[in-house]
Order: C-alpha cells, then structure tokens, then sequence
C-alpha cells in the first residue's frame, strides 16, 4: 500500500513539474517571438518580416487602420513606419493550445516619413504556433 501511494506521489509531481516546465518554455518561445518582432520594427528586413507575421495577419493600428501582411511590411521596409527605439512594458503572456495573447504598453520614438515623433501605446498581439513556430496573427493598438 505504501509503495503504491508512493508511486502515485512521485508520478503525479513528476507530470507537474513536466507541466509547469513545457509551459514556461511555451511563454519563453512567444517572449523570443516577441522580442523578434520589436527588432524587426526597428531594424526591417523582408525574410525576417515574412516569417513572423502569419499569411493572414490583421494588423490594427491605434488610429483604427488596418493592415495586411503585405501592407505591414511595406510600410516598415519603406520607411512609412520608421521606429528608432522601441520599449515594451508591463508584459503579459497567456497561452492556451497553439495561441498565445501577448499585451504590453509599447513606447517608441518614430521618424516617420522624415517626422520625428513619439508613441504611446497600449497593444494586444495575438500569435499562433503554425509548424513549430510562433506567426503574429493578429495586432490591436490602442492610445494611451
């Protein structure tokens, strides 16, 4: 009787810890993602853009415009959207499945189509897991 509680015990804490250990790495992988894409916004490149962003992306901006992948990335490649810093805050991560519900307060300096300006905002980032990897498929932004 004592070994099989025993047995049950060391089971039942061993499928935690495995739990626990899978969901950190999960929240660790959409934190890289994340971190990716603030590079990228700074620092646009097509193929980087490309892979991060989902075929489907719905991109939505503070000012209620709404973009596509393809227009998401040309407006960062042609420097319509130019993001000199970038600083994410107040960070919060939630998965279920293959979707995660990334928000964050997003500060940055801009240098838009020559315009030095400034950003404060409040954003959610919905992301997918497609083939091991983590795609943006979804953004809303809303002012501070």
């Amino acid at each position: 009787m004592y070994l099989k509680r025993l047995t049950f015990v060391v089971v039942s804490l061993f499928t935690l810890i495995t739990a626990t250990c899978f969901a950190q790495n999960q929240e660790q992988a959409v934190n890289q993602a994340v971190e990716k894409l603030r590079k990228l916004m700074i620092d646009p490149d097509k193929a980087g853009l490309s892979a991060i962003a989902s075929d489907k992306l719905s991109y939505g901006h503070s000012s209620g415009k709404i973009e596509d992948k393809a227009a998401f990335m040309e407006a960062l490649l042609s420097g319509e959207s130019d993001f000199k810093t970038i600083e994410l805050t107040n960070q919060t991560i939630s998965i279920v499945d293959n979707t995660a519900l990334v928000r964050h307060n997003f500060s940055a300096e801009t240098n838009n189509q020559g315009k030095p300006g400034q950003v404060k905002i409040s954003v959610l980032l919905v992301w997918v897991k497609q083939k091991g990897d983590w795609k943006l498929l979804a953004r809303q932004a809303v002012k501070l």
